[in-house]
């Protein structure tokens, strides 16, 4: 029996940082165990707001070696450029034919964008490419056609499968069982990753910690988690505490009930807990930093995997973009 393909998309956007690991990167991989993993890089999906070819050319590169610095094998899993599969593009307008457009208008990122345009005075749309506002649909169809299952997605990023749910029942309600729905797989315990400064990890706050940042700036950057004035001698609730929750997703499980202890009890201080966790830092991602420096510097290498994962991944979505044709009455074979 087949299994179940589980599917994971990135925009390049640069060296990603602990929250993308813990939420996205390491829960993908994960998965691979038990499905047929997609990886793909979203680079049509980037062009919402990069505008300068030359980054968005290194950082897809960037966003390759990271895959492979941190473990993918690509003769196991599938690694692709979303640019190197036009059939993603063609199911994109077949599946806007039926989406309604009240649909989109609740997508997360377009109502923002609204939110901030009526915040500042500005009209509703202003600055609304049409990029972003179908951002849903091309998602879609990055999942639809290969057939994923299931996609590991962040909380953030959950309203973007369920969308997918809705379209493809629209869909095979109009022409007949041909996609298939998804289902989002979303851990709750990484929902959240704090940052340097106790808001949510993310670069548009800039109080990332860099996975692959050289060791002594990695270092610098955990000593600049911001905690309280308590002492070591004084009982502290970990679960409050934004250093001790990105340590436990570090630590052997042992040494988290040991240092849990310590706090609830008093006899921990946090300069102790920082040093630790740099040191956990630089044993998860120092060996991947390596293979990613060698990585980026042999550019014909990642070429050669993402080509060999787009002919895979072809090689199922032409078949499934040929039912959709069937079933539209488009005709043309592929």
């Amino acid at each position: 029996m087949a299994r179940k393909i589980a599917l994971t998309g990135i925009q390049p956007s640069g060296t990603p940082h602990l929250g993308n690991y813990l939420g996205m990167y390491r829960p993908a991989l994960e998965l691979a165990a038990d499905y047929d993993a997609y990886y793909f890089i979203a680079d049509y999906h980037a062009l919402t707001t990069v505008r300068d070819g030359e980054s968005l050319t290194r950082n897809t590169y960037e966003v390759a070696a990271i895959w492979l610095a941190l473990g993918l094998d690509p003769h196991k899993a599938t690694l692709y450029r979303q640019s190197d599969v036009p059939e993603v593009f063609e199911l994109a307008w077949a599946l806007g034919c039926v989406t309604p457009k009240g649909l989109l208008n609740r997508a997360h990122a377009y109502k923002a964008a609204l939110d901030a345009n009526a915040a500042a005075g500005r009209s509703p749309d202003d600055g609304v490419s049409m990029g972003l506002y179908n951002y849903p649909l091309l998602m879609a169809a990055d999942i639809l056609i290969c057939g994923a299952h299931v996609v590991p997605v962040g909380s953030d990023q959950r309203q973007h499968v369920e969308m997918t749910d809705d379209i493809a029942s629209w869909f095979n309600n109009a022409y007949g069982p041909i996609l298939t729905p998804p289902e989002a797989i979303v851990r709750d315990e990484v929902a959240l990753i704090p940052g340097l400064d106790g808001r949510k990890m993310s670069k548009s706050y800039g109080n990332v910690i860099p996975i692959f940042a050289p060791p002594k700036e990695q270092r610098k950057l955990v000593m600049r988690i911001v905690t309280d004035s308590r002492p070591p001698e004084e009982p502290k609730d970990p679960a409050q505490d934004n250093l001790f929750n990105i340590f436990k997703h570090f630590a052997a499980p042992g040494e988290v009930a040991e240092v849990r202890a310590r706090y609830e009890s008093g006899g921990i201080g946090y300069g102790e807990v920082k040093s630790r966790l740099a040191e956990l830092l630089e044993e998860s991602f120092g060996p991947a930093r390596e293979r990613y420096d060698a990585l980026l510097s042999n550019t014909p290498h990642l070429d050669e995997a993402l080509a060999g994962g787009a002919d895979r991944v072809r090689a199922v979505a032409r078949p499934l973009l040929q039912r959709v044709r069937d079933a539209v009455g488009t005709g043309a074979r592929l």
